[in-house]
């Protein structure tokens, strides 16, 4: 019976080739698994997204699923990929419909978010490819790649709604830097987006191969090719690809059924609070978003979401004309207290762009280093962001704050600035002529452990822990701190230590304000 079953399941799908397109039969060992486990890191990175937390204050979230229907027949699928209006040819196997899976039933709450900002991104996108006469469904492909978070930064390096690479970025005309990085921006992203998808598909001929060539560059496309004895075909080369990418197109269909399909599993949209209408106003002066926020009266978490490329919420307009997205009903009062918004507050938000003699004049102290004192440190061949950060007793996260760093990268003879306590700032006179092994010695001794500990006020150690084990203070969670941070500020305590004892099972999934438990060695 089963094999019957398998039998007439094999015949239904060849039937529906006609209309979707050759079929291929793929294992699902590996290639399956590498590529949900992408879908649902990013899914679940997307609700820590500022427009995300914007929402999440005011809606239930985990409040929509009742009477999701997470699961239908093969041939269900099959039908609704062929109705689909689209230039490509759609396959079915069962690696897309585990894909479909992640979106209707694994991450069904993350998904309402996707679906919430849909609303947000899409009409934008669709404007952008139309005018390149590109197929305006190639919009999915921001689904996948960020799960629709402007703010996106994969393990490699790659940014924004359209994970650009800083090299490609460049190449396409974006703007990087330690102040704007316009891979953030949506619409100068999706410009430059339009313009490399169109160029892979002048290359192949074939938008399969564009995709393809998108997620993992034309050259692994292009020795994937030769070594499938020049074919064009995409599933000829399927095998040939690295192992991410065979997975990039069945989630690519997966996102477009499930965007299109979700009313049919009873998915609804979360309503996310972001201005639909809105416009932009090009600046010629340097202001601050904290300026906009104080003088029209917007809020600067909605002024960041909107303008995601100011990586400190500084418009460096002076250097070269820049646009600030604004909600339609606001436009009109910028333009009116422009003259105002700089004016207000410059020696506060505007001090790190200051000409040195007014810096002088009117230096700002930032509260997170007023009363500190300033250790310049040279880097070392060896060296790195986390063992530097250990000696000083500061988190990394600060050290590339102070001096704008960006991806952890360092180099030898680089002087690095860093602010520690009075009370121990004597222990780091003699830093620069130290070994790597008297460097290493005195990590974690920068703050004593009960001062330590008296800053994090938290209820007692619990009573009835086991001998020899561990006791327990308390660590409430600030804005930018990650648990390889938080565990380099306690004596011999690992990230492993605080995960066990909290029940956290993803490091990246901590929140702001949430209250840890750390163990204290005896």
């Amino acid at each position: 019976m089963r094999t019957v079953t398998l039998f007439m399941l094999a015949l239904l799908v060849a039937l529906a080739g006609s209309r979707l397109g050759a079929q291929i039969s793929i294992s699902a060992s590996g290639d399956d698994d590498s590529g949900i486990v992408r879908s649902l890191r990013d899914m679940d990175s997307l609700v820590n997204t500022l427009q995300v937390r914007l929402a999440l204050a005011d809606v239930d979230y985990a409040g929509g699923d009742t009477g999701i229907i997470r699961h239908f027949d093969d041939s269900v699928y099959i039908d609704r990929l062929g109705r689909l209006n689209t230039v490509f040819q759609l396959p079915y196997n069962s690696i897309i419909r585990n894909h479909i899976h992640v979106y209707t039933d694994r991450r069904s709450d993350n998904f309402r978010v996707m679906l919430g900002l849909r609303n947000y991104y899409f009409p934008m996108i669709e404007d952008i490819f139309d005018s390149y006469g590109l197929p305006t469904e190639l919009k999915y492909i921001a689904v996948i790649e960020s799960a629709l978070n402007p703010n996106a930064v994969s393990r490699a390096g790659a940014t924004g709604l359209w994970q650009f690479m800083h090299s490609t970025g460049r190449m396409y005309g974006l703007t990087i830097n330690s102040v704007v990085d316009e891979r953030r921006d949506p619409v100068k992203a999706t410009d430059a987006a339009a313009r490399y998808l169109s160029d892979l598909y002048n290359t192949y001929g074939d938008w399969f191969l564009a995709l393809a060539a998108y997620n993992c560059g034309p050259g692994n496309v292009n020795k994937a090719i030769a070594r499938s004895g020049n074919s064009r075909y995409y599933w000829d080369i399927y095998y040939r690809l690295p192992r991410e990418t065979r997975g990039y197109i069945p989630q690519y269909i997966a996102a477009m059924y499930a965007m299109n399909y979700h009313h049919k599993h009873n998915i609804t949209p979360l309503p996310l609070e972001m201005p639909v209408s809105r416009d932009t106003v090009i600046v010629n002066r340097d202001i601050h978003l904290r300026q906009v926020e104080a003088v029209t009266g917007l809020s600067y978490n909605i002024l960041r979401a909107l303008n995601p490329q100011y990586r400190t919420g500084l418009v460096p307009g002076r250097t070269s004309p820049m646009p600030v997205m604004l909600p339609m009903p606001y436009l009109t009062s910028f333009i009116e207290k422009q003259d105002s918004i700089a004016n207000y507050r410059p020696n506060v938000y505007l001090a790190t762009v200051t000409p040195a003699s007014a810096a002088a004049r009117t230096q700002y102290i930032p509260p997170d280093i007023e009363g500190k004192r300033r250790i310049t440190y040279r880097v070392q061949s060896g060296d790195n962001l986390g063992y530097i950060a250990d000696w000083f007793g500061v988190r990394a996260a600060d050290l590339r704050h102070w001096n704008n760093i960006v991806r952890n990268t360092i180099y030898a003879g680089q002087d690095i600035t860093v602010f520690v306590d009075e009370a121990v700032a004597g222990r780091f006179t003699n830093i620069n002529n130290m070994t790597f092994a008297e460097k290493q010695a005195m990590a974690g001794r920068a703050q004593p452990r009960n001062e330590r500990q008296a800053t994090e006020v938290g209820p007692p150690p619990p009573t009835g822990v086991v001998a020899g084990s561990s006791s327990y203070s308390y660590y409430t969670v600030r804005s930018g701190d990650t648990v390889w941070d938080i565990a380099n500020k306690f004596d011999g305590v690992s990230v492993t230590d605080i995960l066990r004892a909290n029940d956290i099972s993803n490091a990246g999934r901590i929140r702001v304000g949430q209250r840890l438990k750390i163990p204290v060695r005896e």
